[in-house]
């Protein structure tokens, strides 16, 4: 049943999964391709494909609407402010390497654009960041399978248990940036309120 889902449908899911964010589908795919459910060489290409079609979209889309996008979220906006920063000291390696930092995959790249960052010289790092991620993540997932079929002997049997054990991890990490952009939010929300008492107590306070 895996197989056969995993056939029909499993890297349609890793180039939709690495479209948008990546980091946990791509070491299932990992996982899976030791398990010889998929070819690792393929899980390296689709994720290429779609970590550099998502990134060249988000790209192009803080070029043209930065600071709309940034605004819809309040992390969001604070992240971009000091990505921004970041991207004006040492723009090619935040371009090679933002992948890498967790929860940057979806800001940074619309910060670039904001930036100004050249088209042409962002397709050329953003592609090769994209391999170098997908090569390395793919990679340490299939090894990781190797190290616990060491451990572990035989691991078929516990396969499904290792999969659940990585789906509960990447929806552990996801809740907790679900709590902590809320808590961010909520932080954001009471320091503007804060400042906008402070802003209309002033402009009613008679001058002397």
């Amino acid at each position: 049943m895996l197989q056969q889902f995993l056939q029909d449908f499993g890297y349609f899911a890793l180039f939709l999964g690495t479209f948008f964010e990546g980091e946990t589908i791509l070491v299932l795919a990992g996982f899976l391709a030791f398990r010889e459910y998929m070819d690792i060489k393929l899980v390296m290409i689709v994720a290429f494909f779609g970590s550099y079609a998502g990134d060249q979209l988000w790209y192009f889309l803080g070029r043209k609407h930065g600071r709309k996008l940034l605004a819809r979220k309040p992390r969001w906006q604070m992240m971009g402010d000091r990505a921004l920063e970041h991207i004006r000291k040492h723009p090619d390696i935040w371009v090679l390497s933002f992948r890498f930092v967790y929860g940057l995959r979806t800001v940074m790249p619309v910060a670039i654009g904001l930036s100004g960052y050249p088209p042409g010289r962002y397709l050329l790092l953003n592609g090769i960041g994209a391999a170098i991620w997908a090569v390395a993540l793919a990679q340490a997932a299939y090894h990781f399978g190797a190290v616990m079929e060491g451990m572990l002997g035989s691991i078929k049997k516990y396969e499904l248990w290792v999969l659940g054990a990585l789906l509960v991890l990447g929806f552990g990490l996801w809740v907790r940036r679900r709590f902590k952009n809320a808590r961010l939010a909520k932080q954001i929300y009471e320091a503007e309120q804060a400042a906008a008492r402070d802003e209309a107590k002033a402009s009613t306070t008679p001058v002397e």
